[in-house]
This record gives C-alpha cells, sequence and structure tokens, in this order.
C-alpha cells in the first residue's frame, strides 16, 4: 500500500531525508531567530544558493543550476529586497534596492548565458555587505 510512496534506490531516499533535514533545521533556526537573525540567515542563504549553483555549472547540471539560481532570486527579491524600508531608510536603502535590482539582473544573465563571470560578481558584491551584517550582531544583540 505504501511501497510506492517510498520506492527510491537508497542514494535518492538519503537525498531526500538531507533535504527534510535541512529543512528543518532552517526552519527551527527562523522560528526562533531575531530580526538580525533572520537577515543573516538570508545572507546564508544566498551564498550557499550561488555556491550550488556554480558547482552545478561547472558539472553541466542545467536544472540543478536554474533550481539554485531561482532559489538565490528569491531570497535577494522577497527576503532582503523585500525588507528594505526605503521611505525611513534614506539613501542608505535605495542604494541597497538598487544593488539588490542589479543582482538579480545579474542573476537572470548568469542562468540565460550559463555566465560563472556572472555568478562571482554577484558573490563578490554581496559577501562584503553579508560580512559587515554578521559583524554588527554583538551591537545589535545588546
Amino acid at each position: 500500500m505504501f511501497s510506492s510512496a517510498f520506492a527510491s534506490p537508497r542514494h535518492g531516499q538519503r537525498a531526500g531525508l538531507s533535504h527534510l533535514y535541512r529543512q528543518v533545521g532552517v526552519d527551527t533556526q527562523a522560528a526562533t531567530a531575531d530580526p538580525h537573525g533572520l537577515v543573516t540567515m538570508l545572507f546564508n542563504g544566498f551564498a550557499e544558493a550561488i555556491a550550488e549553483a556554480r558547482g552545478a555549472l561547472a558539472t553541466g547540471s542545467t536544472q540543478q543550476k536554474g533550481n539554485a539560481i531561482q532559489r538565490a532570486v528569491r531570497i535577494l527579491e522577497e527576503g532582503l529586497r523585500a525588507g528594505l524600508d526605503l521611505k525611513a531608510g534614506g539613501s542608505l536603502a535605495q542604494d541597497l534596492d538598487d544593488l539588490y535590482a542589479y543582482l538579480g539582473m545579474r542573476l537572470t544573465v548568469a542562468n540565460l548565458r550559463n555566465d560563472d563571470d556572472a555568478l562571482a560578481e554577484v558573490l563578490r558584491l554581496i559577501q562584503p555587505l553579508a560580512d559587515a551584517w554578521k559583524a554588527i550582531a554583538p551591537q545589535v544583540r545588546r
């Protein structure tokens, strides 16, 4: 009765379980994180998605590359960019919005053209921002 639902090669089961455990871990972290921690998780997830896309590009896994880039775009648009307060944030918020828009465009180019240089550029541009965000954690949590 349940055999068809669980019938998959052993490796596929492990990969599925690994994804499930990872998702549960992320959900648990998100449920207990403060706002600063949530943004840190977004930066980390973004970097992981870019690394996965670059790895998939190197191995020729088009679907995995596309899925990873799509995940990076969603983190960028629905997390980082959507969290900006353009009215209260002034020029800093506007600059971040412009940066995130540019990164989204470069991710689209990377996906369409299989452009590893564009993926590397996106990571290079966001990494200092992510590092600065992580560095202020002790001040924010006081």
